[in-house]
């Protein structure tokens, strides 16, 4: 009999692989809440957060037969959560656009640092410079992650072309992430996303 608390990383893919259901719970234990923090971060959402973690760790069980970790364990855990949080956000309609840069900048971030964001900071300064963008560029700006019109939408709003609109959200981004710069260790594009809400 093992003593599941006691087993490192490898060993517990292994059991896990063999459809141990203890081996499972162990790694459950260990990992859900910093997964569940980590997704509530970005998802701004407790029953969002939860229930996409459960359905990663329901996933993991049902194909554990087939696993094929190639980092550690947790770096695949994250990873999974991460993939299901592109896919909400994309369900959910968000300009995809933005969704290609959230997916760039989250893949940078070291998995600890999300545990350790001062949100209300990160709003006020966030706040403070989205105000200060040129009226076109802040214009376009919210209209793809407020009101999460795609380009093409917001071409035919502002009587743009679609292109137009690429570029004035990725500028706007690219100005955001300079002035903010990676505070605290988190990227532009993650604050954002934690901040309004997708």
């Amino acid at each position: 009999m093992y003593n599941y608390g006691e087993l490192v990383d490898e060993e517990l893919i292994l059991l896990l692989k063999q459809r141990d259901k203890l081996a499972f719970t162990e790694i459950y234990r260990q990992n859900w809440h910093a997964l569940y923090l980590h997704a509530f971060k970005i998802l701004g959402n407790e029953d969002e957060a939860k229930d996409l973690v459960q359905d990663t760790f329901f996933s993991i069980w049902e194909k554990s037969g087939d696993l094929q970790i190639k980092t550690n364990l947790k770096g695949y855990l994250f990873v999974a959560v991460r993939n299901r949080i592109f896919s909400l956000i994309r369900e959910k309609k968000a300009n995809p656009d933005f969704v290609d840069i959230l997916m760039a900048e989250l893949n940078q971030l070291d998995n600890a640092t999300v545990e350790h964001i001062d949100e209300r900071e990160l709003i006020r300064l966030i706040d403070l410079e989205i105000e200060q963008l040129p009226k076109k560029m802040k214009e376009v700006f919210n209209l793809s992650r407020k009101k999460f019109l795609t380009n093409k939408e917001i071409a035919i709003k502002l009587n743009m072309s679609e292109e137009a609109v690429k570029k004035q959200i990725h500028r706007s981004i690219k100005l955001l992430k300079v002035k903010l710069g990676n505070y605290a260790g988190i990227s532009v594009a993650l604050i954002l996303v934690a901040h309004h809400r997708i």
